[in-house]
Formats: C-alpha cells, sequence, structure tokens
C-alpha cells in the first residue's frame, strides 16, 4: 500500500526533521568529572545561609619523571543527615570520583593583582579506594595490635 503526499504537505514533514529553534535562553552549566585523591580530611564550615563541606581533590597526570597535580576546591551542601555524614567521613587520600558544576571567578588578592578561582559544587561523588592508615597512624602495640 502506498501513501500519495501533496508537495506542501512533504515539505510540512520534512521539516519536523530539522532541528526547531527556543526564543528561550538555555541555562548556563558547566559540569565537572573528577578523579582523583582528597588533599586533606572535608571539614564542616559555618555560613551566613547554614553549613556546607569543603575538601579538595588532587588530580594527576603526565609521566612518573614529570607528574603534574591539579588542585580543585570542592563544596558539598548535603543536608544534615547520612550525605553529609558520608562525605565527613572521607580521610585524605582517598580516590573519588566526582561529579559537579563549576564556575569561575575573578576577583583582587590582597596586592590588588587579579586572580581568578574555579568553585565546584558537589553533585555526585563516590569512593573509589579508601586510604589504608600508615603503621605510624595505627595506636597500640605494633605485635599485638591492641590499643590502649
Amino acid at each position: 500500500m502506498s501513501f500519495l503526499v501533496s508537495p506542501a504537505r512533504r515539505s510540512a514533514v520534512s521539516g519536523l526533521t530539522h532541528r526547531a529553534f527556543s526564543t528561550s535562553r538555555p541555562s548556563q552549566l558547566a559540569r565537572l568529572t573528577l578523579v582523583g585523591r582528597l588533599g586533606a580530611d572535608p571539614e564542616l564550615v559555618e555560613t551566613g545561609k547554614g553549613q556546607l563541606v569543603r575538601y579538595v581533590v588532587g588530580t594527576s597526570f603526565g609521566p612518573k619523571d614529570n607528574r603534574q597535580t591539579s588542585w580543585f576546591r570542592v563544596a558539598s551542601f548535603a543536608p544534615e543527615g547520612p550525605a553529609r555524614d558520608y562525605v565527613m567521613g572521607l580521610n585524605k587520600g582517598t580516590l573519588v570520583y566526582l561529579e559537579g558544576d563549576a564556575t569561575m571567578r575573578t576577583f583582587e588578592d590582597s596586592d590588588g593583582k587579579k586572580q581568578s578561582a574555579l568553585n565546584v559544587v558537589q553533585t555526585k561523588v563516590e569512593v573509589l579506594k579508601r586510604q589504608q592508615p600508615k603503621e605510624d597512624d595505627i595506636e597500640g602495640d605494633s605485635v599485638t595490635g591492641i590499643g590502649p
């Protein structure tokens, strides 16, 4: 069975396959995905609008003899409860997978020089590998492993 389509109808139907444009402004969004290690234990910080958790993630690249590390400051606005406890329970050196919204901020430092900073607000974090405690960090008898 075949269908006959008039030329006017054919152009209207073929127009549906073309990209449509909207008059509304698209929201500006910059997403960042990182795999790296925590540079320090997360800290809970008081702000005028409540509390947030701050931490630093370092990512390394390049050959071992010339490895370079980039550091990213991350903020988590997780409300009190399991989500916040999860982030606060991470230790320095933990390998994490992180997704976040990124914004660039420019400011003048104390010397009057213009500086830029990349702000990352965590939307998702997963632990890939927990940092094993060093022997020096373990309290107790080194032979029995029993603490005080």
